[in-house]
């Protein structure tokens, strides 16, 4: 039982209580930068906050914040019926957990690592197989700040748990996307939103090379593409809903995007700059245009990208 807790437990479906509402004591387990990002929100919230982390510096370094270290695995999860989870991916919640006791009963974990939605829901799985109440959430922030403006957690699990536990979670981050009951949801689109910024981010550094090495003002590329949010917003919501129909284009224009992709690969390798993003980008065009051919009308990169799935 958690001594900071004073209210009155109200048993729910599967015999956990309610109480979580309520308190404001937590563990945190993992003290990498989101790790110790959560656990500085949450002191600054007012949480009484027990920390673990395989190495001691961190530790140590959390706890002159105001964090009590525990030294154990066990000793940590013993100090509060929420426990939150920050590794570098699920696989390590077994090796972690497993320091702590067999029976989980009475716990609710609330794993905060990246992974795959299939591992996840094995993980919940082996979770609630001992007792645990289980909720999986994913930061989607700027870097570690978790009070970015435009911060977010994706949570998925049994909406009665997440419920539980909502007071806490929107300690956290200006804003919660509950996703569903399904324990995989919250991956799924935390890893759809990564595969997005991924090619996002090597296409933007693949750009601000080609202006450095061509001659170019850097500082002025930039301000061009910082004033393009609005077009990437409109884009988004364009060929999002092209998506949703099946894919954006036809044969004219598979070969026109096929064709601006050898330009700026041409630009680029003129001045010495790595274009294989764009090649990337220009075989899927070039796999539409054989598709197309094959098939005897449009097949979208759409359609190249979702029955390769």
């Amino acid at each position: 039982m958690d001594p900071v807790s004073t209210t009155k437990e109200t048993p729910n479906r599967k015999g956990h209580n309610m109480s979580a509402q309520n308190n404001k004591s937590v563990t945190v387990i993992g003290l990498g930068p989101m790790g110790q990002a959560t656990v500085k929100v949450l002191l600054d919230a007012g949480y009484d906050v027990t920390a673990w982390n395989r190495t001691r510096p961190k530790l140590d370094a959390i706890a002159e914040l105001g964090a009590k270290p525990a030294d154990t695995v066990a000793e940590a999860i013993a100090a509060n019926d929420v426990v939150l989870l920050s590794l570098i991916h699920y696989d390590a919640m077994y090796g972690v957990l497993e320091q702590g006791p067999a029976d989980l009963t009475g716990k609710t974990v609330i794993n905060l690592s990246s992974d795959s939605p299939e591992k996840t829901r094995k993980g919940a799985a082996w979770v609630t197989a001992r007792g645990g109440v289980f909720v999986t959430g994913a930061y989607m922030t700027q870097s570690d700040d978790l009070k970015h403006a435009s911060s977010r957690l994706y949570v998925s699990g049994p909406e009665t748990d997440f419920e539980a536990h909502r007071p806490l979670l929107e300690t956290l981050v200006p804003g919660i996307e509950y996703l569903g009951a399904d324990y995989g949801l919250a991956q799924l689109y935390y890893q759809a939103g990564l595969a997005q910024f991924h090619a996002f981010l090597t296409s933007l550094e693949q750009a601000v090379a080609i202006i450095d090495a061509g001659g170019g003002d850097v500082d002025k590329f930039i301000e061009f593409a910082s004033n393009g949010a609005e077009s990437n917003r409109d884009f988004t919501l364009f060929f999002g809903a092209a998506a949703k129909q099946g894919g954006w284009g036809d044969v004219a224009n598979f070969k026109m995007m096929h064709a601006g992709a050898q330009h700026v690969i041409d630009a680029a390798e003129e001045v010495g700059v790595d274009a294989s993003l764009t090649r990337i980008s220009q075989d899927h065009y070039q796999r539409a245009l054989d598709a197309s051919e094959q098939a005897g009308h449009p097949v979208p990169v759409y359609q190249i990208l979702r029955n390769a799935a």
